[in-house]
């Protein structure tokens, strides 16, 4: 009997170590929330078209940490800034449906507008840095005029 529970604390803290791992490359929640409000500030204090300009430029830049970017968009679906493809910046986007049917952008906007700042989630879209479908929830507050600022995190499998 001793064996067996050995065995089973070997396996789960195994189990404990592996996610914690995983995890780490990973954004949190907290991280996200933290990141949009530096976002909004950076807006406040440098203006939408330089702050739009340094999320959509700078990959490597404080706005881009592992799987967690900041991506605005006006209230009509306008992508404004985009930090994982900037090739979505200028697009309107609004009736972007995920592979279940779940018009994201939408949603965001209907959060945005309803409570000023809130998640939207969970969504499926292709994580940039696995190039896979994953669930994702994002965090998003309103921004400057009729726009949000968002990040999302992918969550953990």
């Amino acid at each position: 009997m001793k064996i067996l529970s050995k065995v089973a604390a070997c396996i789960a803290l195994n189990v404990l170590l592996a996610s914690s791992v995983m995890g780490a490359d990973r954004g949190s929640e907290p991280e996200a929330e933290a990141m949009v409000k530096k976002a909004v500030a950076l807006i406040k204090s440098a203006g939408a078209e330089k702050a739009y300009a340094t999320f959509t430029e700078h990959p490597g830049g404080a706005f881009k940490d592992r799987d967690l970017y900041i991506f605005v968009y006006d209230f009509k679906g306008n992508c404004l800034a985009q930090g994982a493809n900037p090739k979505m910046v200028g697009k309107n986007l609004v009736g972007l449906k995920d592979v279940d049917g779940n018009a994201f952008i939408q949603g965001m906007i209907n959060v945005v507008k309803d409570k000023q700042k809130g998640w939207y989630g969970p969504y499926k879209f292709t994580n940039p840095n696995t190039t896979e479908y994953e669930l994702k929830k994002s965090y998003c507050e309103k921004g400057e005029g009729e726009t949000m600022v968002c990040v999302g995190t992918y969550l953990v499998k």
